[in-house]
């Protein structure tokens, strides 16, 4: 048997949220909102069995990710016998399952660790608060921008997200995002995201005005009960700190039943690699590439 795949859209997101609620380990890569976001980018297609949700991408190669749904009360022997033809190579494969696999499959399975996917998590409680010595500077950066700017914290709507469009057009003419195709990728992710927001549920976010300007902005959605993860986050360079203050405002505001935050990957770049790092992970959510 062959799996039937059709591309993602945002109809899927109801059918999709089932079987996520199901997985044991949640990566921010699954996430719908991620999956909407870049869904043009990877060519990514959805197929559906009455277990397991099936994500492929198309680009830049043709390659199964993690199948999404209750790992745990999966028969994976027979899974792999029914669909041998699929079952051959993954990425993006989340620790948990890559470890079930291998108890499942054995030698029969070839793990690679990939580090530049690895997601990022944190303690939500020490990124609201900044306190004690290693988020001093953090701390300060945060109190620069509030003390410099008569500034106004509002959760993201879709008239905001229009104009947090703005900001994102200015943020790419910094950047030149049209001379690096991972910026000009994001960039397409961050302007089909924000343009379908009253029609993605689930979706969150929150913008910081100076004046009348949205001098920073951010994206996300709750992966489960206690994590929430930050797909896109974008300050203006003409107010230092915003990008702190950003993210400190947008999870003071949320309840305390937040506990973790999943600050997805650095895919390998050196200067995101220290960014993250510098707001003091307590943990990483491995991946792995699988090849039966």
């Amino acid at each position: 048997m062959r799996l039937s795949f059709e591309p993602l859209d945002r109809s899927h997101q109801r059918a999709y949220q089932a079987y996520l609620a199901k997985c044991p380990e949640i990566a921010s890569d699954y996430g719908f909102i991620n999956l909407f976001a870049w869904a043009d980018i990877y060519g990514l297609e959805i197929a559906w069995t009455g277990e397991l949700a099936f994500i492929r991408q198309h680009r830049p190669e043709a390659v199964l990710w993690a199948p999404v749904g209750d790992w745990h009360g999966t028969d994976w022997a027979a899974w792999q016998a029914d669909y041998a033809d699929d079952f051959k190579t993954f990425i993006r494969v989340p620790e948990t399952l890559a470890d079930i696999w291998q108890q499942s499959f054995g030698d029969r399975v070839v793990l690679a660790e990939d580090r530049d996917l690895w997601d990022y998590l944190y303690d939500a409680r020490e990124l609201r608060e900044l306190k004690g010595n290693k988020f001093h500077k953090k701390k300060n950066l945060v109190n620069q921008f509030k003390k410099k700017n008569t500034y106004t914290y509002v959760e993201m709507t879709g008239e905001l997200a229009d104009q947090a469009m703005a900001l994102q057009n200015d943020w790419c003419t910094w950047r030149a995002c049209e001379s690096l195709r991972q910026l000009e990728d994001e960039n397409q992710a961050i302007m089909k995201t924000l343009g379908s927001w009253d029609s993605l549920a689930g979706i969150m976010g929150a913008c910081i005005f100076v004046d009348d300007l949205i001098v920073a902005y951010t994206i996300g959605e709750m992966l489960s009960p206690d994590t929430l993860a930050i797909h896109f986050e974008k300050g203006c360079p003409d107010y230092k700190g915003s990008y702190q203050a950003i993210n400190q405002l947008f999870l003071a505001h949320q309840p305390d039943t937040v506990r973790w935050v999943n600050r997805e990957a650095d895919l390998g770049d050196e200067g995101l690699k220290q960014a993250k790092l510098s707001y003091q992970p307590v943990d990483f959510l491995k991946k792995y590439r699988i090849r039966f």
